[in-house]
């Protein structure tokens, strides 16, 4: 079976960090782009960081481009999400995401495969 594992989440104060990791199973992950979502309560699902199967390329949002790096370790099959200068804005839960076999668009309904996230609390 298919699977994704985030681990890593917690509190944080502001200007703190944490690193995000995420586990597959079930499937050959150096083939897949991935992806982290986030989802803060009341909001949409969105997308933080996105890194294609041999991390040669990212997809970075604005708000978090300067202080957010993904990256994957294709030999330990593990996705990361290394989160520094973290703000209370980023408080929400982070789900890890497979593209689809093929897919080149980012949104939202071209990742099939979901983890069942790992809640991130920045406050003071």
């Amino acid at each position: 079976q298919e699977r994704l594992l985030e681990s890593g989440g917690g509190w944080a104060q502001p200007g703190g960090s944490l690193r995000l990791s995420c586990a597959p199973s079930g499937f050959t992950f150096r083939l897949y782009t991935m992806s982290w979502y986030r989802q803060a309560p009341g909001k949409e699902r969105e997308l933080v960081a996105g890194i294609t199967n041999i991390g040669g390329s990212t997809n970075v949002a604005d708000s978090v481009k300067r202080r957010f790096k993904i990256s994957r370790d294709n030999a330990k099959n593990i996705l990361y999400l290394q989160m520094n200068s973290l703000q209370p804005e980023d408080t929400a839960v982070y789900y890890c995401a497979r593209k689809k076999w093929g897919s080149t668009a980012w949104d939202i309904d071209q990742f099939d495969i979901w983890g069942q996230g790992t809640q991130v609390t920045v406050s003071s």
